[in-house]
């Protein structure tokens, strides 16, 4: 199991727009109409993950939580699906239901938006704030699979509780650890 950490991009960063499929509606959707009226956080995972796996539960968890109150989630898979299979957009859409998504569940088939964000890992977590400028990026909480810490989403609840309350992000900021995106090879 690869350890990747996030690309930690500059704080104020604006987030990247896209157009991408959302396996779950069937309907191809913007930034900008799926962008929370309060913040917005975007997700790179996948399927097949370990890491992805184990926080699936707690992403649900929090989107529930903090969705009321103008958050908007997105998710997105960018693997290539040639040689990881188990990402195809099918199987997205059954993974999306069978783990009670209540966000998008974006396919970034050309990997261009996983590039404009400079996104390394699954999972992969940003915050934008109303402006969509980036607020934090890393991890959800320090749990791991096998590291017997429960998965709480402290670390992205902290921040998004704390861009709701007006108040400053602390700029220190850990990266979240997963697998690498699997990049597609040249041919």
């Amino acid at each position: 199991m690869a350890r990747t950490p996030s690309n930690m991009i500059p704080l104020g960063t604006k987030a990247p727009d896209f157009k991408l499929p959302d396996t779950v509606s069937g309907q191809t959707v913007s930034l900008n109409e799926l962008k929370g009226t309060q913040a917005t956080v975007v997700m790179f995972i996948c399927n097949h993950c370990p890491f992805v796996k184990h926080v699936n539960a707690g992403m649900v968890a929090m989107a529930k939580d903090y969705q009321s109150m103008g958050i908007g989630f997105i998710a997105i898979s960018s693997n290539d699906v040639l040689n990881y299979p188990d990402d195809a957009p099918d199987l997205m859409t059954v993974n999306a239901r069978e783990e009670g998504y209540p966000f998008p569940y974006l396919y970034d088939e050309s990997q261009e938006v996983a590039k404009a964000y400079d996104a390394a890992c699954t999972p992969d977590f940003y915050l934008f704030d109303r402006n969509l400028q980036l607020v934090y990026r890393g991890q959800m909480d320090d749990s791991r699979p096998g590291n017997g810490i429960p998965v709480t989403g402290k670390d992205l609840r902290a921040a998004i509780d704390t861009l709701l309350s007006g108040g400053k992000i602390n700029a220190i900021q850990k990266p979240s650890i997963g697998c690498n995106i699997k990049w597609k090879v040249p041919s």
